[in-house]
């Protein structure tokens, strides 16, 4: 990959970055400024790609947390920057840059960059899995990514569960809401053996179990490989995850699953970058 700039937009910040052989050289990052939204956030966007390119810069790829139409780059309801609800991005980047863009949801770019740099490369069907605010998925299917209608597949947090939705579960505002503090916190308390943090991991590996059997009923994929912040607590909640497992209709497919964390640092940047491959 020579000179391509990948850009991972999330709800809270902008970062970007100049990779160049499977590597990225130059990095930036700015506040979305969400709550103002409309040009404001599309300004900071701008400025910080042309921070970036250089006389060499082939494409640009752009890791949105929405849906997207791909072909004709246009980013809907985005729920966490306001007044992006119809935004031309593909059209509106090229204008300004004079290069090629693509466009894809922020999961789908976690598991394509996965695909091209990390642990998906020796797989040619996985699922992988952002465990952070929100929980997002990307479908991996003979190697490339599911091209689906909207961008929508792979939205496994939005699936109804209990009295709510399964991200409110997997996700960080499972431990806000549970004990008041973030993930974070809890995992270094229970590192240091507080046995009221390891109960709430523990009962984390239980939601999560039912995340990954619904995975396996509908995608059945080789592997699943989970990012974000939450899956650095991977180890905390991972005994009690299987543990849940143990009653899914299909045992054989519970020992085939390879189960992993990911090792790359700006999976969002890498994968958006590896959109243009």
């Amino acid at each position: 990959m020579e000179n391509i700039i990948g850009i991972d937009l999330g709800g809270t910040k902008i970062a970007g970055g100049r990779i160049e052989n499977e590597s990225i050289v130059k990095e930036l990052s700015a506040d979305t400024k969400a709550s103002d939204g409309g040009e404001v956030t599309l300004n900071i966007l701008k400025n910080i790609i042309g921070d970036l390119i250089n006389k060499d810069t082939k494409a640009i790829g752009v890791g949105v947390p929405s849906v997207v139409d791909r072909e004709k780059g246009i980013v809907y309801n985005v729920q966490n920057i306001k007044n992006w609800d119809e935004v031309y991005l593909k059209s509106i980047l090229e204008n300004e840059f004079k290069l090629p863009v693509k466009i894809d949801n922020d999961a789908n770019c976690f598991a394509y960059g996965e695909k091209v740099f990390g642990k998906g490369k020796e797989f040619a069907n996985f699922v992988g899995i952002t465990l952070g605010t929100g929980v997002g998925g990307g479908i991996i299917q003979n190697n490339r990514l599911l091209l689906d209608s909207n961008c929508g597949s792979g939205e496994f947090g939005e699936i109804p569960y209990l009295d709510s939705i399964l991200e409110e579960y997997c996700g960080s505002r499972f431990f806000t809401r549970t004990v008041g503090d973030s993930g974070y916190e809890i995992a270094l308390k229970a590192r240091e053996g507080d046995k009221e943090s390891l109960k709430v991991y523990d009962e984390y590996g239980k939601h999560m179990a039912v995340l990954v059997k619904i995975i396996l009923l509908v995608i059945d994929p080789e592997a699943i490989v989970f990012g974000g912040s939450i899956s650095k607590s991977y180890d905390l909640f991972k005994d009690s995850m299987y543990k849940h497992l143990s009653d899914f209709p299909y045992p054989n497919s519970i020992e085939k699953i390879k189960i992993l964390t990911s090792e790359l640092n700006n999976s969002g940047i890498l994968g958006a970058g590896a959109l243009c491959v």
